[in-house]
């Protein structure tokens, strides 16, 4: 496969010539297999110059253009891609959704009257739009598997393997959890969430991997949605990676503070004794990613990505929590993707309306009356009812959990903790992704 930049930028586009060497447009990737299979992911600012490479020639473009969410830096250059003016050209846009095509809405928003002077209607080539879970799909001769993120917005990343080789595309995501903080290089990671990233990444030969922040940048950016430069080297490190290539760079970073931060990046394999080739992501130069029989090989569920057109079962989540407007936040950002909310504000209520209503999730608060969270959530656990032993218990905190307290609601059986004061978007995104993986489609 050969794998090359056009855009590698975060946030927002920064070009000028402070980002000479790295680039400053925002995210864009070209992949090609050794059978002609094109596939674009993520159509930011560098979508424009992708595009122009791509026309002109004798005969149409076909290709596949795979977006791992809609935030704007990623969708800004589709309005702007030449092919999809072009007559005669095919093209299948795949971005993360439930058969509901949310991210066709999403693309044709920013292409409204009040913001373009062209519409979606305008695109004169071939457009398929497929929404894709996390699953397993093939186009041409690619398999790709998905996996979801941990981003304010439903978001996937992406692990192609072809032509013996496997690369992986995961940009933007946030570690669950940071623990254990200062741990040697390499040491796992302690949340089982990361721990299944760290296998969506394993033995490949390229992982281009959201870094746009460092660890001293993240008090600041908990709940943004990316991952820390020294935590995607860990992850590398743990996968047994050839190859770790960082990208999304913040905006606020030049050349030389990128360069600085491959520095960092390499004397932390270094010190992990660890052999891992460390490269910032620079738009223009093309890598070919070469594979290796003896590297493990990702295994796992044949489960498709491409979701029937059957209706999916109706989706129930279970908010306990004794803070009115707590309740109302989080009523209000899940209703708003059709789901049926119940509440209630103590454990006691909790563990009745649990084996009542059999909820598809419970986002549960660690601070109740009646019974904590944790004596709710080990409750539930002992049920003899699989629905509710097995149900996906989101833990929400007020206070900030040291690594007893996480390991604690671990042995509890909570499935994921998120932290107050918590950003509607990434609670909707969480609870989103979660229900796609347990709700049968």
């Amino acid at each position: 496969m050969r794998i090359r930049f056009w855009g590698t930028r975060g946030s927002i586009a920064k070009p000028g010539p402070s980002t000479l060497r790295h680039g400053g447009n925002t995210s864009c990737v070209e992949l090609r297999a050794s059978d002609g299979t094109l596939i674009v992911l993520d159509c930011g600012t560098g979508a424009l110059a992708l595009g122009q490479s791509l026309v002109g020639g004798s005969e149409p473009v076909r290709g596949n253009l795979l977006i791992g969410h809609t935030h704007w830096d990623h969708i800004q250059g589709f309005p702007f891609f030449a092919p999809l003016f072009e007559e005669g050209s095919q093209w299948s846009v795949y971005a993360p959704g439930s058969g509901d095509r949310k991210f066709q809405a999403s693309l044709a928003g920013q292409m409204a009257y009040e913001y373009s002077p062209i519409n979606i209607d305008a695109l004169r080539a071939e457009v398929r739009y497929r929404d894709i879970v996390e699953g397993v799909f093939e186009i041409g001769s690619v398999r790709i598997t998905t996996h979801y993120l941990h981003h304010p917005a439903l978001t996937l990343g992406f692990r192609f393997e072809a032509d013996g080789a496997s690369v992986v595309y995961a940009c933007d995501h946030e570690p669950h959890s940071l623990y254990p903080l200062d741990a040697p290089p390499g040491t796992p990671p302690i949340h089982h969430e990361d721990r299944r990233h760290v296998q969506f990444l394993s033995g490949a030969d390229l992982i281009i991997h959201d870094a746009q922040y460092t660890m001293d940048d993240f008090p600041e950016k908990l709940g943004w949605g990316h991952t820390p430069l020294e935590r995607a080297v860990d992850y590398a490190i743990l996968a047994r990676a050839r190859h770790l290539v960082f990208t999304h760079h913040d905006p606020d970073r030049d050349d030389d503070a990128i360069d600085a931060l491959c520095d960092l990046a390499r004397a932390r394999v270094r010190r992990a004794e660890q052999v891992l080739e460390i490269s910032a992501a620079r738009e223009g130069p093309a890598i070919d990613v070469v594979g290796d029989a003896i590297r493990p090989r990702l295994t796992g569920s044949a489960v498709s990505a491409l979701p029937s057109n059957e209706p999916r079962k109706a989706a129930t989540v279970l908010i306990v929590d004794d803070d009115p407007d707590m309740l109302l936040l989080l009523e209000t950002a899940l209703r708003a993707d059709g789901v049926r909310v119940l509440a209630a504000n103590d454990g006691d209520r909790a563990i009745e309306l649990a084996r009542t209503e059999l909820p598809t999730l419970i986002l549960l608060d660690m601070e109740l009356p009646t019974r904590s969270g944790m004596e709710v959530c080990r409750t539930l656990r002992g049920e003899s009812e699989a629905r509710l032993s097995d149900v996906p218990i989101l833990v929400l905190t007020g206070k900030k959990l040291k690594e007893t307290d996480v390991v604690a609601a671990f042995v509890a059986g909570a499935t994921d903790f998120l932290t107050k004061p918590i950003k509607p978007t990434l609670v909707r995104s969480c609870v989103r992704s979660w229900l796609l993986r347990t709700v049968p489609h």
